[in-house]
């Protein structure tokens, strides 16, 4: 059920008998010139109308905007950046949280956004609550490692081309060009150089490391529509199964 879409009374009855909330997170930031900026807000929202159809649980509207400061230089981007969204993600789990909510489900689709909801996290817990962090697309890797993908590369793509296919514009697809910091320090990763057998974190904005907008080993041109309606689907029902297994936890009594 959508927080959205009830009355006043209704939410006064769900927190009356219910204590779990899901809150979807995403960014609207760069995912390569072929890819809509808001990919990581976009497949969150269609995760949940996934969970909306099968569960119970309460589904608060979807945060657009995350930490992506990372992606300045990409015309479009916006980023709340870390205290920003760390102070937005508090105000709301405190709303909720006065009205009775206890367990609180981060779907997230950005892993800029990860620290702020961890620490939002632990303070939840010293509260008497607890949250759990569900990262979609890492999941999709550990579900099946054949989806493993980078940043705006064939794991994001085939998502969204499942989503709606307009929102991808292989038209306007860059090829991926790393740029190396010199011919010993390459690149490895978004955040790594390869050295001498092992990776060393050198943190630069993305259009230093990626001038087309996207990284990883999975091309888009690889996506497919087919691909990423197998992916949320399976995404989907993992999250739904264990948001039934979380609603079931029993927290200690603070009174």
């Amino acid at each position: 059920m959508r927080l959205e879409h009830m009355t006043w009374k209704q939410a006064q009855a769900y927190f009356a008998e219910h204590d779990t909330v899901v809150i979807p997170v995403g960014s609207i930031e760069n995912h390569g010139s072929h890819l809509a900026l808001g990919t990581d807000f976009l497949v969150p929202s269609h995760i949940a109308q996934t969970i909306d159809q099968q569960t119970d649980v309460l589904i608060a509207p979807a945060v657009p905007y995350g930490v992506a400061d990372h992606h300045f230089g990409f015309p479009g981007t916006v980023s709340l950046g870390y205290d920003g969204l760390k102070m937005v993600i508090e105000r709301i789990v405190g709303c909720l949280y006065g009205y009775g909510a206890r367990k609180f489900i981060f779907l997230n689709g950005h892993g800029g956004n990860d620290n702020a909801l961890l620490d939002v996290g632990l303070e939840l817990e010293d509260m008497g609550a607890l949250s759990a962090l569900v990262n979609w697309w890492q999941l999709a890797g550990e579900l099946n490692p054949k989806w493993k993908g980078g940043h705006g590369g064939g794991e994001e793509t085939a998502a969204i081309l499942a989503i709606n296919p307009d929102w991808v514009y292989m038209e306007d697809y860059m090829p991926l060009t790393p740029v190396d910091l010199s011919e010993n320090l390459k690149v490895s990763g978004m955040k790594t150089v390869a050295f001498k057998g092992a990776n060393v974190t050198v943190q630069r904005r993305f259009q230093s490391v990626t001038p087309s907008g996207w990284y990883g080993p999975d091309d888009p041109r690889d996506a497919t529509a087919e691909w990423g309606k197998e992916m949320l689907e399976t995404v989907s029902q993992y999250i739904v199964e264990f948001i039934r297994e979380f609603q079931q936890i029993q927290l200690p009594d603070r009174g």
